[in-house]
Parts: C-alpha cells; structure tokens; sequence
C-alpha cells in the first residue's frame, strides 16, 4: 500500500464482517471506504431477521467494533444470549453503522460491479503492484462511479448467490421458468411470507441448517392453519445426520431440537421424500411439479431451495485470485474448510497470509472467503480482518499471530445449508439447558443440528 498512501481501502459488503474491516482499520490509522449494496447496513441478514443464531453474542460483535461503540454509551448484549438476525442488525450492525467514525465513510446503496487495477487488464504485469485499484460502482440512483482503493477487501457475502436446485451444481431444467413458484431460502413463514405459505403446499429441499429451521417454522404454521402441507425432499438416502444424536447428543439442547424434526416426520406431519435430486420443474396454473432424477415428482404451491449458496465471482474477473479448484476459497484455506473433511470444529483458525491472492493487497473475507464450504462462523471472519488490517498497515507480526479461539467441538452441519452461525430453529417456550441440567451460558454453541461425524463428509459411512 505504500504507492497509495493517500487512497482508502475499499470494503465490499457492510454486513458483521464488512464493518468490522473497517473499525480495524480505522484503528491502523487507515481510511476505509465502505460500499454496501443494500439499503442499510446489514441488508442480507434483514432477509433472515427472524432466525435466531446458534452461536452466543459473545461469538457474534468483534473487538475492534465493540471498542468504537464503547466510548457511546452502547450496553453490550449478554454474552451468553443466542440473537436473532433481527437483534445482531438493531443492537450491534445499526449502532454501529450510526457511529460519525463509520457513517462518513459508508455508501448504502452502492452495488459493485466489477474490481480491477488503473488502466490494466488481469494480463498486464508491469507495475501491477504499485498501481492503484479501481472499484466501479452502480449508485441507488442509477450513476456509475470509479473509485480509486489503495487495497479491496471483498466482503460481499454469498446471500445472494444461492446454489441452484438441480444436482450436479446446474439449475435444473425449467428452474428460471418457474421462479416465480421459488422462495427465498429463509422465508419467515409465521411473519412476513406467512400468507406465501398459509393453507398451501410448501417444499423444501436440502439437508441443512436452513431446511430445518423452515420446516420446523413451517410445522407451527400448519398446527395454526389447517391445509397447510409440508414436504421435506433430500438427496441423501437418509435424514439421520439432520437429526443428529436424539438422546445422546452431546449438548441437550441439540439433541431436542433434532429429535423434535424427526418426531415431525415420524408423525406425517412433514412428509419426507429421500434420495430426490431433481432434474426438472415445471410450473403450470399456480402449482410446480418437481421431477427427480430417477422420474419420481412432486407437487407444490412453493419451493424452498435450503440448498447452500456460492460466491459471485464476476466482479472479480479481473483480477488475478488463486483459489482452492473445489471449493473456491482462497488456495491455501480450501484444504482447511474442504466440507469433505471438515466441520466448524475442525477449521484451523486463519489469517491474511492464508487469505492472500496473487493480486497484492486483494482479500476475500468472510462467508465469501469460504467459496461454497458452509462452515464459516462470524468468529472466524472478525479474525480473519483484524490479520488483513495489520497486514495492509505493514504489521506482519500481529497479522501473522492468531488470536482466535473456536470451540473443540463441531458445531454445525457439514451439509450444505448454510453458513455455521445460521439458523436453528428455537421452538416456542423452548429453555436450553446446560450438560448440568441448568438453564446458563452455553458452551459454547447451544443449539444447531450436529453431523455426528468427527470431520465432514468423508465420515459419513
């Protein structure tokens, strides 16, 4: 960054992560310029206000953020509490945001759309690490500006990129046709979509943390209006590792949440339909007929597509990125995060020199970081830009020294639903409890759906 003292750091994205950025480098002394998509800070998580995290606040603020919002009177929340989407964005990403420090250097309504370097293409090499980036951006109001960044940190998210529903990484056939029959992942089916899916036949598709909290949701609605239907279609032969250790769960609140699910298909009250990869859709008067692989259908007023998600890389076409072939993550944290191999326990903390591209002074962070590996906790991100700010301000001691502390213990899915933090379904009246029996701080996750597998997928069988 020497060449390009006077110019700011660009920040994609003004989700936990994004801001978060910024705070570290504003405590380097450094200029952020924060460029956010949405209407506010935190826009994707005000699509999922509703679910509740099954990661405590004290995994959930940063420290370089906490400290900016001390000196305002800001209460910080119980550690021990479990926040939904709703409170992360109102009592941390709002206040936050709101901050003179962080407001003055943050665009709302600025979508990127593409990244490059001043006057080269990704061929060109001479000079290359001494010339300055060139951030585009289309405004709310329809301008599109350049803006010169002495370094980017993309931090973009994956929200809206989700995996497509058809097997093999494609959309099915038909799949765009019948968009109109598809939902978002996280519908708040007892809130705002309540009438989407009141007195209708609802399909959700996946295995993830994602499909569960909808289905479970979705089961209260049915108890509340009579013709509602719940349809539970996986690629797997089984629903076992969703429903993960029952009784013998390690945390208790786990194993009831798990075993509440099964109860629901056990009951019929979720009809679930296994080893149903779909190859087409086809929407026709209002309804859409899933067909699968093997020729089975299904028919529904609306899908769910709890099926993951991906990260956009189109904006970053120009630039030169090195990333992982499977997972596309940054090259030398795909083997960390491989969902073949790993769950959010057995993730290596990491930091800038394992985030770095080809391209100088270029950093993916955040749920992006981890390209299509859904193991990925706010923790883990808060870790990773308090490295690249040191980092970018010259101090590779402190970028280099991990400060972070995960759980031993796996916390989340390795199937591909969603990221670690979100979402567990918390029933109505439900109290967790801890191994003691009671009601206290978790340890340090509360509540999630377990693999039952000491690493990813490979465990399995």
């Amino acid at each position: 960054m020497d060449s390009a003292k006077n110019l700011p750091v660009a920040i994609i994205g003004a989700g936990p992560v994004g801001l978060a950025a910024a705070a570290h480098l504003l405590e380097r002394g450094i200029e952020p310029l924060i460029l956010e998509a949405g209407p506010t800070a935190g826009a994707a998580i005000e699509q999922w206000r509703h679910i509740r995290l099954f990661s405590p606040w004290q995994y959930n603020t940063d420290a370089a953020a906490v400290r900016l919002l001390a000196g305002t009177g800001w209460e910080s929340p119980e550690a021990a509490a479990l926040p939904t989407g709703g409170e992360l964005i109102d009592g941390y990403l709002t206040p936050l945001a709101a901050l003179p420090a962080i407001a003055s250097r943050l665009y709302t309504g600025a979508r990127v759309v593409a990244v490059t370097r001043q006057g080269m293409d990704k061929t060109h090499s001479r000079g290359r690490d001494t010339t300055p980036f060139v951030v585009r951006v289309e405004h709310a109001d329809g301008e599109v500006r350049d803006y010169q960044a002495a370094a980017v940190i993309d931090a973009s998210g994956t929200w809206n990129t989700r995996n497509p529903l058809g097997t093999s990484g494609l959309p099915a056939l038909g799949e765009a046709a019948a968009a109109d029959r598809i939902s978002s992942p996280l519908p708040d089916v007892l809130g705002r979509d309540r009438e989407t899916f009141a007195g209708r036949t609802a399909l959700v598709v996946g295995a993830g943390h994602s499909a569960a909290n909808t289905l479970i949701n979705l089961a209260e609605l049915s108890a509340q209006v009579p013709g509602t239907k719940i349809v539970w279609a996986i690629r797997g032969a089984s629903a076992a590792k969703v429903y993960g250790g029952g009784d013998a769960d390690e945390l208790a609140a786990r194993g009831q949440l798990g075993n509440r699910l099964r109860s629901l298909v056990e009951s019929g009250a979720v009809e679930l339909h296994t080893g149903f990869g779909i190859a087409s859709l086809a929407a026709a008067e209002g309804t859409v007929t899933l067909t699968s692989t093997d020729g089975r259908t299904l028919q529904a007023d609306v899908v769910v597509p709890a099926t993951g998600f991906r990260p956009d890389l189109d904006i970053l076409r120009e630039l030169r990125l090195g990333l992982d072939p499977g997972v596309e993550a940054p090259r030398e944290l795909g083997p960390l995060i491989d969902p073949e191999f790993h769950s959010c326990g057995t993730v290596e903390p990491h930091g800038a020199r394992v985030l770095a591209h080809p391209e100088q002074d270029f950093y993916i962070v955040g749920m992006k970081s981890y390209g299509r590996a859904p193991t990925f906790l706010l923790a883990t991100g808060y870790e990773q830009v308090r490295s690249v700010a040191a980092a970018l301000a010259g101090d590779r001691e402190a970028a280099d020294t991990v400060q972070l502390e995960l759980p031993e213990t796996g916390v989340c899915s390795s199937d591909i639903g969603t990221s670690c933090d979100v979402p567990a379904a918390v029933p109505a009246g439900f109290v967790a409890e801890t191994s003691d029996g009671c009601c206290g701080a978790p340890e340090p996750v509360l509540v999630g759906f377990p693999t039952g597998l000491a690493h990813g997928r490979s465990g399995e069988n």
